[in-house]
């Protein structure tokens, strides 16, 4: 067996390892929490929670953007987050993707990982992706171009990934076409696709490195009553498969992701004001005098 054989078998055995210990992590099982070791850089969610935040606090020239916030949120729930601008949403996003550091506090993903000890390009690779209102794609690029790129963007297949793709890859960028609604428009030019399609786009580059946890701000801003639609069922799909933070004013689209039972944050000055059901936040007297009856 040749010295590239030997490494390449290696590799294969390390990525089967890891994905083994994602899938028992993501499926709960809390009979491995004890007695298991951790690997480096693999969230442990066997507890089931993938975020926690702690007492964080933020401080720019003396005004708190975010005062002493707690929330968590489980392994593969959607939790929807509104408040009133300056409320401390895309701060807190800020935070958990590495681009703030707080003063105080505490962020953890799974029970094992402290983000704060890591800078942003490991956050993303350890599982947290971040899409932004504003899509970023690759305009002169094809739709497929695109997610090729996303996926050579994994360090796990980085290194094979410019002389060919492999079955499994071409497979992978096929699945994730068709669950973004852009199956038909692969070979189309991204800066030709209408703002909703870029937006699907964008949330399919972040797919194509399997996070663990996305984050998505104002995913729909902008777009048609079908689109959102369409994006209500594109979140909903993911749901259970991924844990997903979605930060939205648009109460239309947190009542289709929410479906009357899921838990909305409220957030105002920095820290919760309210949680629960849509219906019950939103007849929070101090959330519709804060928020919804402005």
């Amino acid at each position: 067996m040749t010295p590239e054989l030997m490494e390449e078998g290696a590799r294969r055995r390390e990525a089967m390892a890891r994905r083994e210990a994602e899938v028992k992590a993501m499926s709960g099982d809390r009979s491995a929490a004890y007695g298991r070791v951790l690997r480096a850089g693999i969230p442990d969610f066997a507890h089931g929670v993938a975020l926690y935040l702690d007492d964080v606090t933020v401080s720019f020239d003396g005004f708190k953007a975010l005062n002493a916030l707690s929330l968590a949120v489980n392994v593969g729930e959607l939790r929807c987050i509104i408040g009133p601008n300056g409320a401390g949403k895309t701060t807190m996003m800020d935070c958990i993707t590495g681009k703030t550091k707080p003063d105080a506090g505490k962020i953890s993903f799974g029970s094992n990982i402290d983000l704060l000890r890591l800078k942003e390009p490991d956050i993303a690779q350890i599982g947290i992706g971040r899409k932004f209102q504003k899509p970023t794609v690759y305009e002169p690029l094809t739709v497929f171009e695109n997610l090729e790129l996303a996926l050579a963007a994994d360090r796990r297949v980085r290194a094979s990934l410019f002389s060919r793709l492999s079955g499994e890859q071409l497979d992978r960028i096929g699945a994730v076409l068709t669950r973004i609604h852009l199956k038909d428009q692969a070979q189309r030019t991204a800066g030709l696709l209408s703002h909703g399609q870029k937006q699907w786009l964008e949330i399919g580059m972040l797919l194509m490195q399997d996070p663990k946890l996305l984050l998505l701000d104002e995913p729909v801003a902008g777009m048609t009553d079908e689109e959102t639609e369409r994006t209500a069922d594109l979140f909903l799909s993911l749901e259970g498969e991924h844990s997903l933070v979605v930060v939205e004013h648009d109460m239309k689209f947190v009542d289709l992701l929410t479906q009357g039972r899921k838990t909305v944050t409220v957030l105002h000055e920095g820290r919760v004001l309210a949680e629960g059901p849509l219906e019950t936040v939103q007849n929070n007297p101090q959330v519709v005098e804060v928020y919804l009856g402005r």
